[in-house]
């Protein structure tokens, strides 16, 4: 059902789905998913949830404090980019920008389990770093935000807000997280 869900949300979004739709594309009837889901907008969270969970929980295990810093932030940002640049991540970008407004709960619940997730788990991996003296952060939440806006920048709002599909390719990514990671440890490195 939440296959269906998610191939039904990305296509043709959230106001235009249906749980009809949803039905006939996860091949079960309409009244099996209200047993599961009270309403659209629940099912729409749960699809969401469930891709971002396991990605963010993939790109946290990245995260490793034992390697050298710059080998850990280059693999973590080109997976990132990878990861958040995907066809289905950048449609439920944009149904949750969509939705927001009339439904603040499902992006105040989105933005908390996945960005602020991802966020934090940064700030962890720079907390460490910061206690053995390899870097010097006053504070790691907000050094942590800045990294990953600048692991992104050219790469995902243009896929967000001008609908490029093409499949992002190394060679976009390399010198974009590259580049950031190295501002970044010039910035804060000891």
């Amino acid at each position: 059902m939440l296959e269906g869900g998610d191939r039904v949300f990305s296509t043709v979004g959230f106001d235009a789905a249906s749980m009809s739709d949803v039905a006939r594309e996860a091949a079960v009837s309409k009244a099996t998913l209200y047993v599961y889901f009270q309403d659209k907008e629940h099912l729409f969270t749960a699809v969401c949830a469930e891709r971002r969970d396991r990605n963010i929980g993939e790109l946290i295990e990245l995260l490793d404090a034992s390697g050298p810093l710059e080998t850990t932030l280059n693999a973590f940002g080109a997976e990132l980019l990878r990861r958040i640049t995907q066809p289905h991540v950048i449609a439920a970008h944009r149904i949750i920008i969509s939705v927001a407004e009339r439904m603040p709960d499902i992006g105040t619940e989105f933005f908390a389990a996945g960005p602020m997730r991802l966020t934090q788990a940064v700030a962890a991996l720079l907390d460490r770093h910061v206690e053995k003296g390899t870097l010097k952060i006053e504070d790691t939440f907000l050094a942590a935000a800045q990294l990953l806006e600048l692991t992104q920048t050219t790469v995902f709002r243009p896929r967000l807000y001008a609908a490029i599909s093409a499949p992002i390719t190394d060679e976009e990514i390399k010198p974009v997280v590259a580049s950031a990671v190295r501002l970044f440890l010039a910035g804060y490195g000891t």
